[in-house]
């Protein structure tokens, strides 16, 4: 199983770099972590053809991790039809909030445009869920105050991933890293601490407690990227590829 680096950058595009995307390629399966309105260039430019993915996993409803979805709706609306429908797992509240975007985006003056077709799956914090065969544990992690945020412990041909979505530390980390094959975990700052992102120096005071076999931090910003050379765990780059 392979995991492509579409987007690894904050809200902001800080240093150039996309936003959230995480390309997961296994045997019979594609599918995404996220999808920031930079995925489908991205994925394009990694040689991927659209009609290909599965699955778009949202951890959360901020535009910079799911405002990519519109662009995927018309890519198969008027360009390469999809032969099946695409699904699209997410926190409660997706479905709506994904037709509205399009709307906005897309939908006509006098009458809604309809989505291509589409199967919607809401994920409630802590019920695993098979999504068309991927095993998926969300568990809801500190970020927003009026809706819910989700990390996801994805499980799929013998292979783990834990993604944090964007939270402050928490805990449950700990507990939900141990053994995992990658842990794909935001770290937006440095020393700062605005909004509810995990910092460095918060995620430094509980190495010692993570045993995931490998530890990747992505969703970087500035701070973050003018420290790198200080820091003592890898960081994703866009278009890089790994091993899981």
């Amino acid at each position: 199983m392979k995991l492509h680096i579409l987007g690894c950058g904050d809200a902001f595009g800080s240093g150039g770099r996309n936003q959230s995307g995480y390309l997961v390629e296994a045997t019979n399966k594609l599918f995404l972590l996220d999808c920031g309105p930079t995925t489908l260039l991205a994925m394009k430019r990694a040689g991927f053809d659209p009609r290909r993915l599965d699955v778009i996993f949202l951890s959360h409803l901020h535009g910079d991790h799911f405002a990519g979805l519109p662009f995927f709706f018309i890519e198969s609306l008027y360009r390469q039809p999809r032969t099946t429908p695409l699904i699209i797992a997410g926190p409660p509240g997706t479905e709506a909030k994904v037709r509205a975007l399009f709307q906005t985006m897309y939908g006509g003056a006098s009458e809604d445009k309809e989505i291509p077709p589409t199967r919607f799956v809401t994920l409630q914090p802590d019920e695993p869920a098979n999504v068309d065969g991927i095993a998926v544990l969300p568990f809801r992690v500190t970020h927003q105050s009026d809706a819910i945020s989700l990390a996801l412990k994805v499980s799929y041909e013998g292979k783990q991933i834990l993604f944090s979505g964007d939270s402050l530390w928490i805990d449950r980390f700990i507990e939900h890293a141990a053994g995992v094959d990658l842990f794909l975990c935001e770290c937006s700052f440095y020393r700062e601490q605005p909004g509810m992102h995990v910092n460095y120096q918060a995620l430094a005071a509980h190495l010692d407690r993570l045993t995931c076999k490998r530890l990747l931090l992505t969703h970087l910003g500035p701070e973050m990227l003018a420290h790198r050379n200080d820091l003592a765990v890898a960081v994703a780059e866009d278009g890089m590829v790994l091993e899981v």
